[in-house]
């Protein structure tokens, strides 16, 4: 099985949390579209893999798809606010650094202040305007909570079919990971991970800390690009 869930390019199955051998186990799949049942996702190429005592780390973006929590970017309608707040977003456009627009789009924008609401978002750029000056980073998308940072536009780059396309926060994810948990027999995250580090937007026990989440992906193994790898299972290598 170990033969067939190969790591993706540049990463590695095994990795240290406090000391102790985790494998990350990517599960590739084809082209997921709003026409999917993320059920009928994991039942068909998640649950084959599976032992007990697995935890399942599933994409946000995948559920955000199945969910139909997508827009296409025209289609979003942008507000003085959201194109002075993309503008100042640092993404290193055109630099070395550059990574991603991340929220230097204005439909990116817009969709954030619509999930975490106005009066919070001009809060939260008002205490960045502070604070950032100071050498303090983070305070604007703390504020905003968790939901409204996982937001984005465009929501890939290298998959033709989605180039174009912004996701939404998606809907309750920590049912979600609930609802897994009770069907596949195994503890599940719903995670956002990119180069700059992970956080759940979903668990289906607490115990699960996001101290662990961050070690455990530090190195996103499922990748950022075109890997098609929305689902991972974590497992003790020891156990194997």
């Amino acid at each position: 099985m170990l033969a067939e869930l190969a790591p993706n390019q540049g990463k590695k199955l095994e990795t240290l949390v406090a000391g102790i051998p985790y494998l990350r186990l990517p599960i590739k799949t084809r082209l997921i579209t709003v026409a999917d049942n993320l059920d009928a996702l994991l039942e068909e190429y998640v649950r084959p893999h599976l032992l007990p005592g697995d935890i399942l780390f599933v994409s946000e973006k995948v559920v955000c798809i199945t969910q139909g929590r997508i827009i296409h970017r025209d289609a979003v309608k942008t507000s003085w606010l959201a194109r002075l707040l993309s503008s100042k977003v640092k993404n290193y456009a055109g630099t070395p650094q550059f990574r991603g627009l991340g929220h230097g789009t204005a439909p990116a924008m817009q969709l954030l202040i619509e999930e975490a609401g106005y009066p919070r978002t001009v809060f939260a750029a008002a205490v960045s305007a502070i604070t950032r000056p100071l050498g303090i980073k983070g305070a604007f998308y703390y504020l905003v909570g968790k939901q409204a940072k996982s937001i984005d536009c465009p929501m890939s780059w290298t998959i033709e079919e989605f180039k174009d396309y912004a996701k939404r926060a998606p809907h309750d994810p920590h049912g979600v990971a609930r609802d897994i948990k009770e069907k596949f027999g195994v503890e599940a995250v719903i995670v956002d991970a990119n180069y700059r580090g992970a956080f759940s937007l979903g668990k289906s026990t607490s115990a699960i800390s996001e101290k662990f989440i961050r070690e455990l992906l530090h190195d996103n193994p499922a990748g950022q690009d075109s890997e098609m790898t929305p689902f991972f299972i974590v497992r003790k290598a020891s156990e194997n």
